[in-house]
């Protein structure tokens, strides 16, 4: 009789099958909706030239799905306890409500107003499937916890971190490598910390989102569209309530918030600016991050990659105060790596304030060259 495969093995089994089935699907995802024309045109805040393809987010919930779904084929879930598998169909489930109110709003452009009210929903129903935040860690008291309030956060904190991905999306390979590094981090720590099912999630997720870079780093061939924003940010929040906030370590609850620190920094700031301007936090603006460094004249590929840096530090740090071996000598080198790609920004930037300066200086010799002649 063959020996079962250690509960390590369906992880990487989950990372592979999700990673294949995105490389293989997008390009049929691709030709049908330049058939379908489900294409995202130009426009004064798009940054890309000519409509592409943006119903990518099927390819990655196909290749999610299709991963958890050959597991438990395998039974790699009859290694969970009862209440872990439940909390995997629980997030699986929920991903699958978001990833249609995502395809929803890409085909037949929903209102914000509407959007919202579905996610409320949707995450209200999530959090009966037992994905919910029950405690808090609060300095000086401990872990707090939410009791009849355990509904209210969870729902902020799963529709927050729907909406913080989607806001993320505004360049080729943004959202999709920062989520796709965001999940192998969750992978590590789930696994340093025992918790072998949202870990599962985990290596499933980083496949898809890193699969799919295949066909969405710039120069993009397919966005992903809110199909597949809402679902990376409903599944990377869910991920953070089963695998860790749900755990009784104290550095446990804040791990989400670490990891995911980057698109809800970027996300709070700009609302905070569009509220302090007198605007509506749902309007539309160039105020994130990422268009904030085109306009000082970083290329898109470098403003990606210091994203994708900045992202990897504040995971690097959850590694080290998740307590995982060699986790600070990860911190260091994720450490220098920011140093350097920011580094390379700044020299960028530079570069394009001389170039200016001359420019400036080389038009008021020629007005004054002009003035003399007159």
């Amino acid at each position: 009789m063959p020996s079962v495969p250690p509960a390590q093995l369906y992880h990487l089994i989950a990372f592979l099958i999700s990673t294949s089935v995105v490389l293989w699907s997008t390009p049929a995802v691709k030709a049908i909706g330049l058939k379908s024309g489900h294409v995202d045109r130009p426009g004064r805040r798009k940054v890309h030239r000519e409509p592409i393809v943006r119903i990518g987010g099927v390819s990655i919930f196909i290749g999610v799905l299709v991963a958890l779904l050959t597991v438990w084929r395998l039974g790699g879930f009859g290694t969970l306890p009862t209440d872990k598998e439940w909390e995997i169909w629980g997030i699986t489930v929920g991903g699958f409500v978001f990833f249609a109110i995502g395809l929803c709003d890409d085909l037949f452009n929903l209102s914000a107003g509407v959007r919202l009210v579905l996610q409320g929903v949707a995450a209200s129903l999530v959090w009966m499937t037992g994905v919910q935040i029950e405690f808090l860690s609060v300095p000086f008291i401990d872990l707090f916890h939410l009791g009849w309030l355990s509904l209210p956060v969870t729902v902020i904190w799963l529709v927050g971190m729907v909406n913080a991905i989607n806001w993320f999306d505004g360049l080729d390979g943004l959202a999709a490598g920062v989520s796709g590094i965001a999940a192998v981090v969750m992978l590590i720590v789930t696994l340093a910390m025992d918790q072998p099912a949202a870990a599962l999630v985990a290596a499933a997720l980083a496949g898809g989102a890193l699969g799919f870079l295949r066909y969405n780093f710039n120069p993009a061939e397919i966005f992903m569209g809110d199909s597949g924003a809402y679902y990376l940010g409903f599944m990377l929040a869910g991920i953070g309530v089963v695998g860790l906030v749900k755990t009784a370590a104290v550095t446990a609850v804040l791990l989400p918030f670490l990891i995911l620190a980057v698109p809800i920094a970027d996300m709070s700031v700009v609302i905070i600016s569009r509220l302090w301007g007198g605007k509506s936090p749902f309007t539309a603006d160039q105020r994130h991050l990422h268009h904030r460094l085109l306009k000082a004249g970083i290329p898109q590929r470098l403003t990606v990659l210091f994203m994708y840096a900045l992202t990897l530090w504040v995971g690097s740090l959850a590694l080290g105060f998740s307590g995982i071996p060699s986790g600070w000598a990860y911190a260091i080198a994720a450490t220098l790596l920011l140093v350097y790609v920011g580094w390379q920004v700044l020299r960028r930037r530079q570069h394009r304030l001389g170039r200016e300066r001359r420019s400036r200086s080389a038009g008021d010799n020629v007005r004054e060259h002009h003035d003399r002649e007159l």
